[in-house]
């Protein structure tokens, strides 16, 4: 019995076969990963492990033993080089090969590297993997001034890191407000408030010419005609899914990911995709979609094991995410569009709040600031036709709208 085969060791490959095992699936199954570390969690990386204030062995899904003890064949440090639809095999990188009656692309996403003159100067980094994490915490107690290449989740959160460390920072973003694409201009202007209240540089609306170094390392950013001067720097220009091997395997992928069902399936129903790879078709919006963030790769590892079970599971929850950047915490659950109406429900400028996207009077998304435990609640209102003027009623109890 060939059983279920997973490619990518990381947070959703890691539910996988949890899952499998706590829904009593006894098949043999075996866990394929290019990084010698067996699977752990990402936010920790640009949040608490990068500051210090978490230990490394808290960022790990399961204890070194689990695998083992629950009967799961880990292949650390070796890489799926191609699939064999029609034989059902995968071939390593160490010349083995493996059969399996399933097979899992959980192989996740790279960093968008920056193709300018300089790119590859020693102190300028990516942040993905816990390795990187090491490399950029170490630069971060021994360097002062720090450059950030993009204003999104990764690069903000950095950005807070390093200012509670000490050092100056700059932060250099494309759009004219960071994370513009993503919550709208109100939005967006409060996390550019907050950094700069913070101490931070943020330009906006500039573009990176090249990098420049001196002896091998960085020591300036080129932003026009001028030098951003630099010890250390942070490339955080997005991340795209990881499907060459999708590809080569003759399954649709592109650069939004590899195209499944609301089952995780793709059109070769013994293989599925996973995590951040995977382009799904979620029944709750009626469209696919590609989602990077820690709690799609938890429930989606979980539903393609259910999926393989014969489970008639789906695809239908709201996407979620978080962030913790200086005193602001933020949770985020629903999916809107930059242009879409926001309705505020408290006091923005004292930083605590709840904020609404609209479209035709229906909530699409929902975020609270410094406001806890509310997500469930914020969750039940997604996609409900609300008036506005409750919805920022404060004397309005969310179960009550």
């Amino acid at each position: 019995m060939a059983g279920t085969v997973v490619i990518g060791a990381g947070l959703a490959a890691a539910h996988v076969v949890s899952t499998l095992r706590e829904e009593g699936d006894d098949r043999p199954v075996t866990l394929v990963g290019d990084e010698i570390d067996r699977p752990y969690e990402r936010p920790p990386l640009s949040k608490g492990y990068l500051q210090g204030t978490a230990e490394r062995d808290s960022v790990f899904v399961h204890s070194p033993d689990w695998y083992a003890d629950h009967d799961v064949t880990t292949r650390f440090g070796t890489t799926a080089t191609l699939v064999d639809r029609a034989a059902r095999t995968v071939a390593l990188s160490d010349g083995t090969e493996l059969g399996y009656d399933h097979l899992v692309l959980a192989t996740g996403s790279s960093p968008r590297f920056l193709d300018i003159p300089g790119a590859r100067l020693a102190g300028v980094h990516t942040l993905r993997r816990l390795a990187d994490s090491d490399e950029l915490r170490d630069e971060l107690a021994h360097r002062q001034r720090l450059v950030v290449v993009g204003g999104g989740w990764i690069g903000l959160e950095v950005t807070a890191a390093a200012r509670l460390a000490g050092l100056e920072v700059t932060v250099l973003e494309y759009a004219a407000l960071p994370l513009l694409r993503v919550l709208g201009p109100e939005l967006a202007t409060h996390f550019a408030e907050l950094h700069r209240a913070h101490g931070v540089d943020l330009r906006t609306g500039v573009g990176v010419d090249g990098f420049d170094g001196s002896a091998g390392r960085v020591t300036g950013v080129r932003v026009g005609g001028e030098v951003v001067p630099a010890d250390v720097v942070l490339v955080g220009v997005g991340a795209a899914p990881n499907v060459a091997l999708a590809n080569a395997a003759g399954l649709a992928a592109d650069a939004r990911g590899v195209l499944v069902d609301a089952q995780l399936r793709t059109a070769d129903p013994a293989v599925l995709a996973a995590g951040d790879v995977a382009n799904a078709h979620n029944t709750a919006l009626g469209h696919s979609l590609r989602v990077e963030h820690w709690d799609n790769a938890i429930r989606q590892g979980a539903l393609a094991a259910r999926s393989i079970l014969g489970r008639p599971d789906v695809y239908d929850w709201q996407p979620y995410f978080y962030t913790d950047q200086y005193d602001l915490g933020m949770e985020y659950v629903g999916y809107a569009d930059a242009d879409d109406p926001v309705v505020i429900r408290g006091d923005r400028a004292g930083g605590e709040f709840v904020a609404f996207w609209l479209r035709d009077g229906r909530v699409r998304a929902a975020m609270n600031v410094n406001v806890w435990d509310v997500n469930d609640q914020l969750r039940a209102l997604v996609g409900r036709e609300i008036d506005p003027s409750r919805l920022a009623d404060e004397s309005v109890p969310l179960e009550e709208l």
